[in-house]
């Protein structure tokens, strides 16, 4: 068997996995029988069946071959019988191969009602995903044992098989339309009684204004070149969530550890200067205080990290779907979408890759009824441009053009001084954050500040006021005097949790 790719199914070689295991495949050919004679009486089960079966659905050969006239026909606008299947697999050269008319004339005469179609249906669902699944982990089971193949590649492609196993079969209802504006009105009955947002917020008064909130299944793509601030921008995000509004995150990093990521929280909750959180320079005991004391409310958050790097895709949508259970995850941020791992099979394919990494995202993020923010990287073609603004456009996503189909939102953060257009002192905390993409609602850029040495994002528009009511201590809301929990004015004066 080849590495790394499945096989078509075949009877003979589940036969053949039956034989070892000493069972007959999962089957059911008296009923295979019924569906078929079920459609060549009644055109009303043709259409259900079509709806709902495939090819593979067929154990027997010779019930494939008539399955497989019969889509033929409908495909062509031609009423199915035994005249015209006949005449179907004749052209085919099959009709001797699956008996002769008789065969069809004793199908039809068999059923007594096709009243019992949909049950038959279902029946056959069944034990085609028994099949899917013993196929599934008979391959599992032989690459096990394959010495050559990495571990990785393994446990990828050991996922990949029992999903598309499952769901090959996974059929979404249709709806009629009334029921779907029912649901509709009562999200906008919802959405009207609500106070606040109706998604989950980013903590940023004017991008909230914008989406009102993070919505329900979107996949949102954060991007820009490397070092603009976009992993400090998804902490932000991450923090505002968790620690302001204690709503379950999920944050996969694929590129920092988890200490790491938990320093960076930690300057930005503290108000610290960053080295001295690193360890570049010695905290002062009345600093020590202020970084316990902070950081009480960011260690009691409902913020979970998974730092594995090169996560396979397969895996992600496991583990998302865990803590979206488990935990009551109400937003999932991924960075970055580049370094996550595609099908094995498309290993090498790179824009192919990145593509499935996108479009599992995207299915996932419905799937599971969460937003899914995932950052990526930026083409140099932005930095590159002669004249404009230098500001990025949707074509500079790299390596696929399916990020920008696939994303509800695309988001850029754009810093003029890191592409030397501003050269003005004042201007290298400046850094605009620019909705180029809003499938639901408005496109806009919106003015920030990027205070690096706090690794902290904060809307220009912002009065004083307001940034005296965070919960950050910083020179902005300290009037120098050392730390004190109990004293207003030292960055302290704010009730907290006695738990730690």
């Amino acid at each position: 068997m080849e590495k790394g790719v499945n096989r078509k199914r075949t009877a003979a070689d589940l036969e053949a996995i039956g034989v070892e295991m000493g069972n007959l495949p999962p089957q059911a050919l008296d009923v295979e029988e019924a569906v078929l004679g079920a459609m060549l009486l009644e055109s009303s089960c043709v259409d259900a069946a079509m709806e709902e079966l495939t090819p593979a659905c067929f154990y027997d050969k010779k019930y494939r071959m008539i399955f497989e006239a019969m889509s033929s026909l409908v495909i062509e606008h031609t009423a199915v019988d035994i005249l015209t299947v006949s005449d179907k697999l004749k052209q085919r050269g099959q009709l001797e191969e699956v008996g002769g008319v008789i065969v069809l004339a004793d199908m039809s005469s068999k059923v007594g009602t096709a009243a019992h179609i949909e049950y038959y249906i279902k029946i056959l669902k069944q034990k085609d995903i028994q099949r899917s699944l013993i196929t599934a982990s008979y391959q599992i089971l032989h690459d096990a044992y394959d010495e050559t193949i990495k571990v990785d590649d393994l446990t990828d492609t050991a996922q990949t098989r029992i999903y598309d196993a499952i769901q090959s079969n996974a059929r979404k209802e249709v709806k009629e339309i009334g029921a779907i504006i029912n649901e509709a009105m009562n999200d906008i009955s919802e959405a009207q009684t609500a106070v606040g947002l109706n998604g989950v917020p980013s903590g940023f008064e004017t991008l909230d204004r914008i989406t009102q909130g993070w919505q329900k299944s979107d996949l949102i793509i954060l991007a820009a070149r490397p070092s603009v601030g976009k992993t400090a921008f998804s902490l932000n995000l991450a923090r505002n969530a968790s620690v302001d509004h204690h709503m379950p995150v999920a944050f996969f990093s694929l590129e920092m550890s988890s200490v790491q990521l938990a320093k960076r929280l930690m300057t930005s909750e503290s108000g610290l200067p960053a080295e001295k959180i690193k360890g570049g320079s010695k905290l002062e005991p009345y600093e020590w205080k202020q970084l316990e004391y902070k950081i009480r409310a960011l260690a009691n958050a409902p913020l979970y990290i998974d730092d594995t790097p090169g996560i396979p895709i397969m895996e992600f949508r496991t583990k998302a779907k865990n803590l979206v259970k488990n935990k009551g995850v109400r937003l999932i941020i991924v960075d970055y979408l580049q370094l996550m791992q595609g099908p094995a099979e498309l290993r090498g394919m790179r824009e192919q890759e990145v593509a499935a990494v996108s479009r599992t995202l995207k299915a996932t993020a419905k799937e599971l009824n969460v937003p899914i923010i995932a950052l990526s990287q930026l083409s140099r073609q932005a930095v590159n441009r002669q004249g404009g603004n230098g500001k990025p456009v949707l074509s500079d996503l790299r390596e696929s053009g399916s990020i920008e189909q696939d994303a509800d939102m695309v988001i850029f953060i754009h810093r003029p001084d890191y592409v030397g257009i501003s050269e003005e002192p004042g201007d290298k905390e400046k850094t605009q954050v620019i909705i180029a993409k809003h499938r639901n609602g408005e496109t806009a850029e919106i003015d920030m500040v990027f205070k690096s040495s706090m690794v902290r994002f904060v809307e220009t528009n912002e009065t004083l006021d307001s940034q005296a009511k965070m919960s950050y201590a910083s020179a902005m809301n300290n009037d120098g005097r050392p730390f004190d929990p109990n004293v207003p004015g030292t960055g302290g004066g704010m009730p907290v949790s006695n738990e730690f």
